[in-house]
C-alpha cells in the first residue's frame, strides 16, 4: 500500500522537491540571498513535509486498505466510512453497482426458476402420452415392429427421466430420505425398465448380492443405478451384465461389471466430467456425457463414491462404496 500511495502522490513529491531546487538555486546565483538559512529553511521544510506525509498516508490509506481486504461479494456493511468527496464518490459508486448486480442476479434467479418450473412441467404433461403410447405399443401384434418401438419409447422415456433429475439436482438435499430399502428390489425394477432394450441388444445379468439392505434415498439411488445400467447396457452387445454386493471394511460395496468395449486409459479419469463423451469414440452421436456425470454428483450428496476400472476392448467395472453407517449422522443432520 505504501508504494501505491507514493506512486499516487509522485507527481506532488515531484513538484515539491523542484520547487525547494530552484530556490536554492535561486539563492545561490542571487549574492543578495544568503545560502545557508536557504539551506536551513529547506530543510525543515523537508521535515515537516515528511511528517504532513505520513500523517496523511494513514489517513487517505484506511478507507483504500478497507476496500483492498474486503471480501468480494455484495455486502457492504464492513466498508469503511469515507472521509474525504472522493472516497464518497467511490462509495456512492460501489452502493450503486451493487444494487444494480443484486437486482440483475434477482431477475436472473427468477428467470431460471420460472424455466425450471416451466420445464419440469413439461417433462410431466409429456410423460401422459408416452403412458398412453407405451399402452399402444403393448397391443401391436408385429413383434419385430413392437421391439423396435418400445426401444426408442425407452430411449425417450430415460432422456425425460434424466432431465428430470438434472433440474432437481441443485435441489437434491430437500428431496432426500434416508431410510432402510432392499437393494435387490430396485435393481430388479431398474432391470424390468430396460429389459426390452436388453433382449434386443442381447443382454443378461449375472446377479450375485451378499448384501441386500442398504441405508440411503431410495429414489436417488435407483436414478444412480439406472444410469450405471444404462451406460454399461448402451457399450455392451451379446454379453452378460454383472452385479455383485459384499461387504468390505464395512461398507457396503455394489459392482455393476460388463463385458463392452471398455474406457480407454487416458479418458478414466475424465467419464465423470460434465459433457465428456470419449476421445477415442469421439464421433458417437448417442453418448451425451451427462448420465455418469449426474450419477456422480448423486452419489456425492448421498455420501456414495463411484469409482471405475476399465481396459478398452474388455469391459468396463463401476462399484459403489456406500458410507459406513456412522457417517449417515452427516446425511440425516441435513
Amino acid at each position: 500500500m505504501i508504494r501505491k500511495y507514493m506512486a499516487e502522490r509522485l507527481s506532488w513529491i515531484t513538484f515539491f522537491i523542484f520547487l525547494h531546487l530552484f530556490i536554492i538555486l535561486v539563492a545561490y546565483l542571487d549574492s543578495a540571498i544568503p545560502v545557508q538559512p536557504i539551506m536551513y529553511i529547506v530543510f525543515l521544510s523537508l521535515i515537516l513535509f515528511c511528517i504532513f506525509l505520513i500523517f496523511r498516508y494513514k489517513k487517505e490509506t484506511n478507507f483504500y486498505k478497507r476496500l483492498e481486504a474486503r471480501e468480494d461479494n455484495l455486502d457492504l456493511s464492513n466498508m469503511a466510512e469515507p472521509d474525504s468527496p472522493f472516497e464518497r464518490i467511490i462509495e456512492s459508486s460501489i452502493n450503486n453497482q451493487t444494487e444494480l448486480l443484486k437486482r440483475t442476479a434477482e431477475r436472473s434467479q427468477m428467470t431460471l426458476e420460472q424455466e425450471k418450473d416451466e420445464l419440469l412441467s413439461w417433462i410431466h404433461e409429456v410423460k401422459t402420452p408416452l403412458t398412453a403410447m407405451h399402452l399402444m405399443i403393448d397391443r401391436l401384434d408385429d413383434g419385430m415392429l413392437k421391439s423396435h418401438l418400445t426401444y426408442e419409447w425407452l430411449r425417450i422415456h430415460l432422456l425425460l427421466d434424466q432431465q428430470l433429475h438434472q433440474r432437481r439436482m441443485p435441489f437434491i438435499e430437500n428431496d432426500l430420505y434416508m431410510e432402510n430399502m432392499n437393494l435387490e428390489t430396485i435393481i430388479f425394477d431398474e432391470i424390468k425398465t430396460v429389459q426390452t432394450w436388453c433382449i434386443q441388444k442381447g443382454i443378461g445379468f449375472d446377479i450375485q448380492l451378499d448384501v441386500t439392505e442398504v441405508l440411503s434415498d431410495a429414489k436417488w439411488l435407483a436414478f444412480i443405478i439406472r444410469q450405471l445400467l444404462t451406460n454399461s447396457i448402451k457399450y455392451s452387445e451379446n454379453t452378460d451384465i454383472s452385479i455383485k454386493s459384499h461387504i468390505h471394511e464395512e461398507q457396503t460395496i455394489l459392482e455393476v461389471a460388463d463385458c463392452g468395449r471398455g474406457i480407454d486409459s487416458k479418458d478414466v479419469s475424465r467419464i465423470f466430467d460434465k459433457g465428456f463423451t470419449s476421445t477415442s469414440n469421439h464421433r458417437d452421436s448417442a453418448a451425451t456425457g451427462m448420465g455418469l456425470y449426474l450419477a456422480k454428483r448423486a452419489a456425492d450428496s448421498l455420501f456414495i463414491s463411484i469409482d471405475v476400472q476399465s481396459e478398452l476392448g474388455a469391459g468396463t467395472t463401476l462399484t459403489l462404496r456406500f458410507p459406513k453407517r456412522n457417517d449417515f449422522v452427516n446425511i440425516t443432520s441435513m
